[in-house]
């Protein structure tokens, strides 16, 4: 059935469509907009109770010219993701993320149990600030042997890189995929209202390892209750005669992730201090991606060949957001932009700021079965929720904050992820089994959302 599943660049086009089919059904209509200063960046705001309406544009050939027109649009971000995508494969190339996870669980031999913190908390950190997300997808070769030999299960390893990585994703502080793009595209600095952010992050990381460290408990005690313990079993007796290798920790390695943390700080400063934005970190990201590649002993060729690779992975990434931001220019050259708004906005404005800003957060989480990647749907949603955020009495921070949980925590559960789809394979757990296993994870991520969204509403947390 999952096969059948239609490809991200046919649902993206599908869209553009019905976008176009729209301009010949929905009337015209338009708000009337004013520039605003907020945090010394100018942003524009639409003007409440000033939507009239007006002819329609109907577009028809134009479905064919309206990826170009959204790459034009999206330029900025485009480039952006295949300088990120491109510098972190290089500084996966190095090794040195790698090495030093093993070198982490090395010296905890013997104390199995802290590794599920300790590695957790790594994952999740690149997750919250770097999207960590296929990049996670190696690991599971790594770490789901470790925790079978380690007397738990293959559910527990996966859980190590893979789901706490999502979780950061979902609880981002600095992620320039998600929380960066969607803040741009809203309007608002990049990396604010980091201090909430960061609590965030805190309790949804803190859930998750809390979980996985009572399963783990549990599983350890009574390996029978696992539900891979049939599987895991054929696994068991392999490790018993040949042990993963471990990478060596080296004195690149500690010259690598010593750029990044550098890296990190920069960024930090520049987005606070200096005003900067996403040239400027695109910038950053690839001087990081160079200097790791140089300090590693990577030649030209093999560092340039690295850098490529990378960007060809981020490419499909890429290409769905032109194709996304063809949609927009649909919309918003067939005139019926404000229409929808307007049509969103009387539905969530009539609500209590709190269901506003829930219904924005379930809105997000079913376009995410359809649409997995977070860039794509930041595209696609964030020109429209972050005025109707104007309109419905909540910032423009909290429609952010709901497009991260409805992107975020059910990425890991989705059959439509490419990722969640092949990290399960390489770690061998049929999906069905994942899936029963980590609904009531999901169950408890729902309702925290929600929770976790009623602060920002109360407060109007900017």
């Amino acid at each position: 059935m999952f096969k059948k599943m239609p490809d991200v660049f046919v649902i993206v086009f599908a869209l553009i469509v019905v976008a176009a089919a729209l301009t010949w059904i929905l009337p015209g209509g338009a708000f009337e907009r004013r520039k605003e200063m907020v945090d010394d960046h100018e942003r524009e705001v639409v003007v409440e109770g000033s939507f009239r309406f007006e002819k329609s544009n109907p577009q028809h050939l134009h479905v064919f010219t309206a990826p170009l027109k959204g790459f034009l649009k999206l330029a900025d971000i485009i480039v952006f993701i295949f300088l990120v995508g491109g510098s972190f494969y290089i500084l996966n190339e190095t090794g040195a993320i790698s090495a030093g996870t093993h070198k982490l669980v090395k010296a905890l031999r013997g104390r199995e149990l802290l590794v599920i913190p300790i590695v957790m908390v790594f994952f999740s950190f690149f997750g919250a600030a770097f999207g960590m997300c296929e990049e996670a997808m190696p690991f599971a070769l790594i770490f789901v042997p470790m925790a079978i030999a380690l007397g738990y299960d293959s559910i527990v390893g996966v859980c190590l890189t893979f789901l706490a990585a999502g979780v950061g994703f979902a609880g981002a502080f600095l992620n320039p995929f998600t929380l960066q793009i969607a803040q741009g595209l809203s309007g608002i600095p990049p990396v604010s209202g980091l201090g909430y952010r960061l609590l965030v992050w805190g309790i949804v990381t803190t859930l998750a390892i809390v979980w996985v460290m009572i399963y783990a408990t549990r599983i350890k005690k009574e390996p029978k209750k696992s539900p891979m313990y049939e599987l895991d079993q054929k696994r068991r007796a392999e490790i018993l005669e040949q042990q993963a290798a471990h990478s060596v920790f080296n004195w690149r390695h500690g010259l690598s992730l010593g750029l990044l943390a550098i890296t990190i700080g920069v960024m930090i400063l520049g987005v606070i201090a200096l005003d900067w934005y996403i040239v400027e970190l695109g910038g950053l990201f690839f001087a990081m991606g160079v200097l790791t590649g140089v300090v590693s002993g990577m030649g030209p060729n093999a560092l340039a060949k690295s850098f490529i690779t990378g960007v060809k992975d981020m490419a499909g990434a890429a290409l769905v957001v032109g194709f996304a931001g063809g949609i927009l220019v649909i919309l918003d050259e067939g005139n019926i932009m404000d229409t929808i708004l307007y049509g969103m906005s009387s539905a969530t404005s009539r609500l209590p700021p709190i269901l506003a800003a829930d219904a924005m957060y379930v809105i997000q989480m079913g376009l995410n079965f359809f649409i997995p990647s977070g860039s794509t749907k930041a595209a696609l949603t964030m020109p429209l929720m972050a005025p109707l955020a104007d309109l419905s009495g909540i910032t423009r921070q909290t429609a952010v904050l709901a497009y991260q949980f409805g992107d975020g925590f059910t990425n890991m559960i989705i059959p439509t992820s490419g990722v969640t789809v092949g990290t399960l394979a390489m770690a061998r757990i049929p999906f069905q089994k994942w899936a029963r296993w980590n609904l009531p994870m999901q169950l408890v991520f729902f309702l925290l959302s929600l929770g976790l969204l009623v602060w920002p509403v109360l407060t109007m947390w900017e």
